[in-house]
């Protein structure tokens, strides 16, 4: 079937022009320019109205609690929640119940997400089985269906196991993704180790501090392969008394982050989608939901700064498909259509009775929001539509 979208401002990491956008068994066809020829006959025409275009979101950094804590939040709940707030394909984390750690459970919830129809999940698998201290997974087997390892929620705090992760890295090309806490401190360590071993691949998960950023720019401006996310709670609150792993932080710390995403020290803007029932945030689980609030979050953010639409496009889109190594992420030619169209003035609140997600655990319930996904298109299928231009 071939659909056309016009009545667009197309917007994607290489910037902004006005256009139409046909696509074709899921794929991207051809961008065309206003005033280029487009062929007469479609099958589906959509208009956007007016309103932006741009890729579907890419999430390094979720946690969807599937298997083992499906109380909080399920691969259905989840990637339909992804879908709503325009993520087409999200990481999920390995602390489920149990660890995701073998080819087994990795294979079943990538079946189990094939039956949904919402974003796609890309599994993560565990460093370590059973987040243990220095029981490495079986990174042959599991290397070519996994996007990254990671002890995501615990730290490795055994630098040898640290060390080690990092030579198979270099070994095999896999990406290791690091939860940091104390933060500085740890992400100082792994640099360093870094620095004696040549092709090792990190990505630091969920950064915090000016100081950690300052630590990033020396470890790139070393060569070393190394990138970094931030959250949208990180730099849209500061100080706040709601726990969260690693913590909100002070205002300078929230703008130092700001202006690494400015000046791209920052590479990706994740979610750290962290799911909790009442009673668990109660009894202390740290963590907030994003899926549906991290495009609001960051635009508001980004806007207020003078940081334009495509920059934000990079980090949650292209940078993303780039450290995955996957062909997507742009509005492109011979690309997947998964794509996303928002409107930058739409001015929306947040609401947790409206979740789409199980769990309503955040501090910004309320909060006045300027930037709403209208709907997200999957292979070149709407998933989710919020009511286009309602």
């Amino acid at each position: 079937m071939r659909t056309l979208i016009k009545n667009i401002t197309i917007v994607d990491a290489t910037g902004s022009r006005n256009g139409q956008v046909m696509i074709e068994n899921g794929k991207i066809r051809k961008v065309y320019k206003p005033t280029g020829r487009v062929q007469t006959h479609f099958e589906r025409v959509i208009d956007g109205g007016g309103k932006t275009l741009m890729p579907g979101l890419i999430d390094m950094h979720c946690h969807l609690r599937d298997p083992g804590l499906t109380y909080k939040e399920d691969l259905t709940s989840g990637l339909s929640a992804a879908a709503h707030g325009g993520f087409t394909t999200v990481c999920a984390m390995a602390n489920t119940k149990p660890v995701m750690d073998n080819i087994e459970m990795v294979k079943t919830n990538l079946d189990k997400a094939k039956t949904i129809g919402k974003a796609e999940i890309l599994q993560v698998a565990a460093v370590t089985k059973d987040f243990s201290d220095s029981d490495f997974v079986d990174f042959v087997a599991l290397k070519d269906i996994v996007p990254y390892f990671s002890n995501d929620g615990h730290n490795i705090d055994n630098a040898e196991t640290m060390r080690k992760a990092l030579e198979i890295s270099a070994e095999t090309g896999i990406l290791i993704a690091t939860h940091n806490e104390p933060e500085v401190d740890t992400i100082r360590r792994d640099i360093e180790m870094m620095k004696s071993i040549p092709g090792a691949r990190l990505h630091l998960c969920h950064i915090s501090t000016e100081k950690t950023l300052n630590l990033v720019r020396q470890g790139k401006d070393a060569g070393l392969n190394l990138t970094c996310e931030v959250t949208p709670h990180h730099l849209y609150g500061s100080g706040l008394d709601y726990r969260v792993h690693p913590p909100f932080r002070n205002l300078r710390d929230k703008n130092a982050l700001i202006e690494g995403a400015k000046d791209g020290s920052i590479d990706i803007c994740g979610t750290d989608h962290a799911p909790h029932s009442a009673a668990d945030k109660q009894a202390g689980a740290p963590g907030l939901i994003n899926f549906e609030t991290a495009f609001g979050m960051y635009h508001t953010v980004f806007a207020r700064e003078g940081i334009s639409l495509a920059r934000l496009s990079a980090m949650m889109s292209d940078a993303p498909a780039k450290r995955l190594g996957l062909k997507t992420g742009l509005i492109k030619e011979g690309y997947p259509a998964d794509l996303i169209l928002i409107d930058p003035r739409r001015e929306w609140r947040i609401d947790v009775k409206q979740f789409v997600s199980k769990s309503r655990n955040t501090p910004f319930d309320g909060d006045l929001l300027t930037g709403g996904v209208l709907w997200t298109m999957k292979g070149g299928n709407i998933i989710d539509d919020r009511g286009s231009f309602v």
